[in-house]
């Protein structure tokens, strides 16, 4: 997993987190389902602009990364948060 960290863009992750989190809270017709498509088509997105609009496959795999992490990050907070609560 450590080879990982290499495809993983903060700013990216960071971008696709509010996103995300933003169309969970405030978008109620999006099932939650498709917010972890949203996120690793935005970070595919946001990783190409980042990279002066370069598609190659490295580039796909930094925004697929960085988008689908998003998720895995809000739910750990999500998690801590629940469990600090009781």
């Amino acid at each position: 997993m450590d080879f990982l960290n290499e495809f993983i863009m903060p700013v990216v992750v960071g971008i696709c987190l509010c996103v995300g989190y933003v169309v969970k809270k405030w978008l109620n017709d999006v099932d939650n389902k498709y917010i972890p498509t949203i996120v690793a088509f935005l970070g595919i997105l946001i990783s190409s602009w980042v990279s002066r609009w370069q598609i190659t496959p490295e580039i796909i795999l930094i925004g697929l990364c960085s988008g689908l992490s998003s998720t895995g990050m809000h739910q750990l907070f999500k998690q801590y948060i629940d469990n600090k609560n009781t």
